[in-house]
């Protein structure tokens, strides 16, 4: 079990109560507004926003929604988000990195400094544990999408770069910056992706053990509570019996 973002492990696949369906909304809206801000509101014109839109409908958001998250950027009241990326060390050295949108640093650094130290790590500098990731392009399909070969045959077929097949789902893997043109070839075959999306991919895992696993997942279930972080990424590396445990 690979600490990958799409984490096929433990708390993360548990199905999504009213709760904590609503807390993905919001992490959704917060996106598609600083998106929004950042370009034209219009999705046609703004790659980025196209793309949290895309992935907002993917996870049933309502239309409503995503047009009142459009417009609010463009209001007079609508916040200013900054974007920051936190990095450090959980249980067993592990590296994470922590990505948020804010609008109040103190604030942010604040929890995510506490919730590591709380969970057997220590945040650090920027670019402490980043060179242990590349920043790359994942489209993510459901297993439904197709077997195994033809989700590989398509992928190579549109210039991606990599692809993991497991029970949930295809991941597949491109450069940064192919990552729109891949997704749209791969939409011509496979149909609209559930996600599009850049990620901080690990270069090689860090292994760990049941009882720091334990731990870790709290750390990352703590961090991806918070409403100011927007995704959490891990090199860990688990073996299915200590994966067995944790699940258990």
């Amino acid at each position: 079990m690979a600490g990958h973002s799409h984490a096929k492990n433990i708390m993360h696949r548990k199905g999504k109560s009213d709760a904590a369906r609503s807390k993905v909304f919001s992490k959704l809206a917060r996106e598609i507004t600083v998106a929004a801000k950042m370009g034209q509101p219009d999705p046609a014109f703004n790659a980025r926003l196209r793309l949290a839109v895309a992935n907002a409908r993917a996870q049933s958001m309502p239309k409503d929604n995503i047009d009142r998250a459009i417009k609010k950027a463009s209001g007079s009241d609508g916040e200013n988000y900054d974007e920051i990326r936190y990095e450090g060390y959980g249980p067993g050295g592990v590296a994470v990195i922590v990505e948020a949108l804010t609008d109040n640093r103190n604030r942010t650094a604040s929890n995510v400094r506490s919730y590591f130290s709380k969970n057997g790590g220590a945040l650090g500098e920027t670019g402490s544990v980043g060179f242990m990731f590349d920043r790359v392009g994942e489209i993510t399909y459901p297993a439904s999408a197709g077997s195994e070969d033809k989700v590989m045959e398509a992928a190579i077929e549109a210039g991606a770069d990599d692809v993991e097949s497991d029970e949930e789902g295809h991941y597949i893997y491109t450069s940064f910056e192919a990552m729109a043109e891949v997704s749209a070839a791969l939409e011509k075959v496979l149909g609209e992706a559930e996600s599009v999306k850049a990620i901080w991919r690990p270069q090689n895992q860090t292994p760990i053990d049941a009882e720091k696993g334990a731990t870790l997942m709290k750390l990352i279930a703590t961090l991806e509570e918070d409403d100011d972080v927007q995704n959490v990424y891990s090199n860990f590396d688990m073996s299915d019996e200590d994966a067995a445990k944790l699940a258990s």
